[in-house]
C-alpha cells in the first residue's frame, strides 16, 4: 500500500485478501434482531420527529440500513412511505421477507445501490456495529439525494450496559467523536436527541442524529 504524500492508497491483492477474510471472520458475530417494546417505542418516536422535520409520503423512498426483522420498515408501510430494508443476518432477512417488507443481504458499508437514489436514510443502531465508521458514512452520504436526511442512532459508551463490550460492537464512540465523523462524511447535524431509560442492567441512553446532506 502507497502510503508517501500526494500518492492514492491502493490494496495490493495481498492486502485486499486479509482485508475480506478479517471481515468474513466477522460475520459470526452476527445475531439476530428480535423486536422490543423499548426499540419500538423508540424508533416510532423518532420517526415521528422524523416526519415533522422532513415530508414522509407515497414519493419518499427510505433506505432502512440494518432493518433487523423490521420495526421500522413496518411504520413506514403504515405511513405509506416505501422503504427498502438491508440486512446481514439470514434469520431476519427471511423474517422481513416473510412479512412482506422489500429487503436485501448487504453489509453497510459496501452499499450496492445508486448515488443520490435515497430521500432519507435510516441508520438505527448499525454504525456501532462498523469497524471503519468514517467510511461507512461515506457510503450512506453517497445513497442519500442532496437535501435528503440521515438519521443515526448509536449507543452510548461506558453506561451500566457497557455496549462496547457487546461482541460485535466495534465503534462505541463519545457523541462529540460522532459528530465530528458525521460532519467529515460531509453531513450538518441538525438535531440531536438523547433517550435515557433503565433497564435490567441500570441506566443506559442512546443518541439520535438528525443530519441533512448539503
Amino acid at each position: 500500500m502507497k502510503t508517501m504524500k500526494g500518492m492514492p492508497v491502493r490494496f495490493t491483492q495481498e492486502q485486499a485478501k486479509r482485508m475480506d477474510d478479517f471481515l468474513a471472520g466477522l460475520e459470526r458475530h452476527v445475531y439476530p434482531e428480535n423486536p422490543s417494546p423499548l426499540h419500538s417505542e423508540i424508533t416510532r418516536r423518532a420517526i415521528k420527529r422524523l416526519a415533522e422535520i422532513y415530508p414522509l409520503n407515497g414519493r419518499t423512498r427510505v433506505l432502512d440500513i440494518g432493518c433487523g426483522q423490521g420495526p421500522a420498515l413496518a411504520i413506514f408501510q403504515e405511513m405509506g412511505v416505501p422503504a427498502v430494508g438491508i440486512i446481514l443476518g439470514e434469520e431476519d432477512l427471511a423474517e422481513c421477507r416473510t412479512r412482506g417488507y422489500t429487503v436485501a443481504r448487504m453489509d453497510q458499508s459496501f452499499l450496492d445501490f445508486d448515488n443520490d437514489l435515497f430521500d432519507v436514510v435510516w441508520a438505527r443502531h448499525v454504525v456501532e456495529h462498523s469497524v471503519f465508521p468514517l467510511f461507512t458514512l461515506h457510503g450512506f452520504s453517497k445513497v442519500l439525494k442532496p437535501g435528503g436526511i440521515l438519521y443515526l442512532e448509536v449507543p452510548a459508551p461506558d453506561t451500566d450496559c457497557h455496549h462496547e463490550r457487546n461482541s460485535n460492537h466495534y465503534s462505541v464512540l463519545t457523541q462529540s467523536a460522532w459528530i465530528s465523523l458525521l460532519q467529515r462524511a460531509g453531513f450538518t447535524v441538525i438535531e440531536g436527541e438523547t433517550y435515557s431509560f433503565t433497564c435490567l442492567a441500570g441506566d443506559d441512553y442512546y443518541w439520535g442524529f438528525f443530519c441533512t446532506l448539503p
